[in-house]
């Protein structure tokens, strides 16, 4: 069977022979509660982080760090549980899972923030920069190449996976030692 859609929801499914399974769907009773539950969540993520922003911005300073670093590290905790399940799915020798575990969470993330931001901007009339350096330029263009290398095969390898950590390391390097 041809795979017509890039994302779909087998991708997400352990593959056959496999031991795990899935639930069903939850009823409207149970989804709904759940989405206003997860917007509190979210509420509650963003209060944590500006809470913990000027600590971390201490700490930032007394290491000598550029301040660029307390965004990776609020991204970094924002990430965490969807990062924990994409490391035990590979853990477990299910690659494409967490690659597809890793892939969705970056995406849901940003696809979240950004019109956050943007919204937040234009309510309370601040200027917006999104602006990247040429550095940070050539290493989204890199990213974005690879990972379309990644998903487009349709299956995930380990050599892969080591590319997209070599570039991780490679970011966070060049984030600290500008």
């Amino acid at each position: 069977m041809a795979r017509s859609c890039l994302f779909r929801r087998d991708y997400f499914l352990p593959e056959e022979g496999e031991l795990e399974s899935h639930a069903l769907p939850p009823p409207n009773h149970v989804a709904l509660p759940s989405a206003g539950l997860l917007f509190v969540s979210l509420v509650f993520v963003v209060v944590l982080a500006k809470k913990l922003t000027p600590t971390l911005e201490l700490v930032i300073d007394g290491v000598g760090a550029p301040r660029s670093v307390v965004g990776i590290v609020i991204a970094g905790l924002v990430l965490l549980p969807e990062g924990l399940a994409s490391y035990r799915a590979a853990k477990a020798n299910r690659l494409q899972t967490s690659m597809n575990l890793a892939l969705g969470s970056v995406l849901a993330t940003i696809g979240l923030t950004i019109p956050a931001v943007v919204g937040v901007s234009v309510l309370f009339n601040k200027p917006l920069t999104l602006g990247l350096s040429a550095k940070e330029e050539l290493l989204l263009a890199l990213t974005l190449i690879i990972s379309l290398l990644t998903v487009g095969t349709g299956r995930t390898t380990v050599l892969q996976g080591i590319v997209h950590l070599v570039l991780f390391v490679a970011f966070l390097f060049l984030s600290v030692v500008p």
